[in-house]
């Protein structure tokens, strides 16, 4: 299978923020704002072919008033005017510049202006300002590849030619399963005997590996993307196409699987903490079905709870791609247009769409419920966002925060703190807020560093998640971003970038072994969790690296014998977890049915 060219985002021309100088005014505060009347015509159904976050897939009307930039004002409880990070303007070479940070919008609040040296957009083509160090831009989204300027859709390509026969609903119960096909090393390509022993070549201080799973699902004719997977207890779980299974951590063998009667369509990043997930099937199996049904599960047994159909909100509901996300005991239903959230223990519906002119569609969950959503705006080219943190139990906002007109919002790379993806046609930028939503401080970063972060499968057009990316990971006062490999070949490498959240600043950068390359998985006991991947001759595996820097340590080294397997695994998965490392196929796909069953979708690692 041809995989899609990697996504680098372009380097940028944008200067980065700075701390006005002691004693700088300030621009005057004016009184709570309100959002504008609603107005008629909301729920505009989305254009074909364009990604969620794209103004065409929301186009609802607003003030036509704009600014540049992204950073725009927070309105706590839920709409008031932010204080605004940037002070008077000072005379110096660069005058007030467009740019992405703080500037409030016409009938928001004061305009304020901004200090020399903040950021200001390139023109069509330019490069970093010689003045000012670069700030990230780039193609965010995960579907979107920048290539030469121009923008390309990544698909999957040809048809589902195959129609297994569904089940129903009520056959949906786990069932057990002796053993699971534990695989041999055999594949195209890592230069193995059928009859390996895949632990016969390791080497002292590399750990074992405990088990290597194949694919045993007869797929449809373009492949299914991976669900999970997920570690609860002494069980792993994914999902793929119409099953969801459950395995031993310690020996890879299944202890349940569970057969849906359609399409598995999407699933949240993590599960509750109890383990109960809810995911999303499809309401039948033919080409008009939706992502309309959820399915609670409790991924230690297997064993279903509710089931139903997500409350429908008017004409303009569509169905066809949904994100879910959970916090707390709330789930959330997140799409174009329309929202839904309901009781993950018992499927009471908690809230739905809320009034007024914006409207969620998707949504990051952990320790907090994120919300992301478009207004109705006026100009369907020149979107308004805005985020909130939502009570998982009302759906009422805490607080608001709207960037400038034309930002859209990507991802949340972390919820505490929280730290967002935003997105400008090609442009790409990351800023964080504080715990009241107030902006905090954007990114910047030096010039020639580029990033790439890996938020999930590149096959992922409509109902992508707000969250589960890696290659970031933050505390309560740092970010932590693993640059792209600045090489081809054998010898690449990276580095992992720390940012000061107060300042926007880089504070230390630590480099990746010697030709290998590092991905920030999470933090880890105070210091940020890295994966290892593979290199010529050598093993990936698990390190931790400090947070203040310097060189990672390894916790778990894969052996370099079965580093051909490692990275055979296509959109690699990585999990840590009680010791034990895991790598997943973010999908499974082949040529024909005999390579499809020799797929390896899973690998677990430990000593």
């Amino acid at each position: 299978m041809t995989q899609p060219p990697s996504q680098q985002p372009p380097q940028g021309g944008f200067g980065a923020p700075q701390e006005p100088p002691p004693g700088s005014p300030q621009p005057p505060q004016g009184p709570p704002q309100t959002p504008p009347p609603a107005q008629p015509g909301y729920g505009y159904p989305q254009a074909p072919g364009q990604p969620p976050g794209q103004a065409p897939g929301y186009g609802y009307p607003q003030q036509p008033a704009q600014q540049p930039g992204p950073y725009g004002q927070q309105q706590p409880g839920p709409y008031a005017q932010q204080p605004g990070p940037y002070g008077q303007q000072q005379p110096g070479p660069y005058g007030q510049q467009p740019g992405p940070y703080g500037q409030q919008q016409p009938g928001y609040g004061y305009p304020q202006q901004q200090y020399p040296g903040a950021p200001a957009p390139s023109g069509p083509g330019g490069g970093p300002s010689k003045r000012k160090p670069a700030i990230i831009i780039g193609a965010a989204a995960a579907a979107l590849l920048v290539i030469g300027g121009g923008i390309f859709v990544a698909t999957s390509g040809g048809d589902d030619d195959k129609k297994p026969v569904a089940k129903e609903s009520g056959d949906a119960k786990p069932s057990g399963s002796p053993s699971v096909n534990e695989g041999n090393g055999n594949g195209d390509g890592d230069g193995r005997e059928g009859d390996d022993d895949l632990n016969a070549g390791r080497k002292a201080g590399e750990a074992k590996v405990l088990w290597l799973q194949k694919n045993d699902i007869d797929l449809p004719r373009n492949g299914s993307d991976v669900y999970g997977p997920w570690v609860v207890g002494d069980t792993i779980v994914k999902g793929m196409y119409r099953s969801i299974s459950g395995y031993s951590v310690a020996d890879g063998k299944q202890k349940w699987t569970l057969k849906l009667p359609a399409d598995l369509c999407a699933a949240p990043a993590q599960p509750a903490a109890n383990g109960k997930i809810v995911i999303g099937v499809k309401n039948g199996t033919t080409d008009k079905a939706n992502c309309a049904d959820l399915q609670m599960i409790d991924l230690a047994t297997g064993k279903t709870g509710w089931k139903k159909s997500i409350k429908k909100n008017g004409t303009w509901d569509f169905l066809s791609d949904i994100s879910l996300a959970i916090s707390g005991d709330t789930v959330t239903v997140g799409r174009t247009g329309n929202s839904n959230a309901y009781r993950v223990s018992d499927g009471k519906e908690l809230f739905g769409k809320p009034s007024g002119i914006c409207q969620p569609f998707a949504f990051a969950g952990g320790a907090k419920l994120i919300a992301a959503s478009s207004c109705r705006t006026d100009d369907v080219d020149n979107p308004q966002h805005q985020i909130q943190q939502l009570d998982p139990n009302t759906g009422k906002a805490m607080w608001t925060y709207r960037p400038k007109r034309g930002w859209e919002i990507d991802k949340v790379y972390s919820v505490s703190p929280l730290v967002i993806s935003l997105k400008k046609d090609k442009e790409w930028s990351v800023l964080a807020l504080k715990e009241n939503g107030a902006f905090r401080t954007g990114i910047t970063s030096d010039k020639g560093d580029k990033f790439a972060p890996d938020c999930g499968s590149a096959f992922a057009i409509f109902g992508k998640s707000l969250d589960g990316c890696t290659g970031v990971a933050a505390d309560a006062n740092t970010f932590y971003m693993a640059t792209a490999p600045d090489s081809s070949g054998s010898a690449r490498t990276n580095k992992v970038v720390a940012f000061d959240l107060n300042t926007g600043k880089s504070k230390w950068k630590a480099a990746a072994p010697a030709e290998r390359t590092v991905k920030p998985l999470r933090m880890e006991g105070g210091n940020v969790l890295l994966y290892v991947e593979t290199a010529y001759e050598k093993g990936g595996g698990i390190a931790t690296l400090a947070p203040t820097g310097g060189t990672p340590r390894m916790l778990l080294q894969h052996p370099a014998s079965t580093s051909m397997i490692e990275r055979d695994f296509y959109n690699m998965k990585v999990l840590y977890a009680g010791g034990r490392s895991f790598i997943a196929s973010g999908r499974v796909s082949a040529r024909n049915d005999k390579e499809e069953l020799e797929t390896k979708t899973m690998m677990a690692f430990g000593n």
